[in-house]
């Protein structure tokens, strides 16, 4: 089985996760600046095919970057968390 940090790290899965939770839209230079990550692209298609995030993506002019985000109203509750980041549903959870 192939360790999940060879394609992004735990830290950057986390990250990632909370930072969409905390209703923030991110993009790849996001991600470079906080985090040093350079694989948010794999962790969003993750997110999306097998853990059913419902995150959204918009391009912004002039270069056309991708934000992430999550609507506000998703149901934080239902999602599927990946391993790294299974503390932001139990906090979720707890409240």
């Amino acid at each position: 089985m192939i360790d999940d940090q060879f394609y992004s790290g735990k830290t950057q899965v986390f990250w990632t996760c909370k930072a969409l939770l905390d209703g923030r839209a991110i993009s790849h230079q996001t991600e470079i600046r906080e985090v040093r990550g350079w694989r948010l692209g794999a962790i969003i298609h993750r997110l999306k095919s097998e853990y059913a995030w419902p995150i959204q993506t918009s391009y912004r002019k002039p270069d056309n970057v991708a934000f992430y985000s999550l609507n506000a109203d998703v149901d934080r509750k239902a999602l599927r968390y990946p391993p790294s980041a299974k503390a932001l549903g139990a906090v979720e959870g707890a409240q």
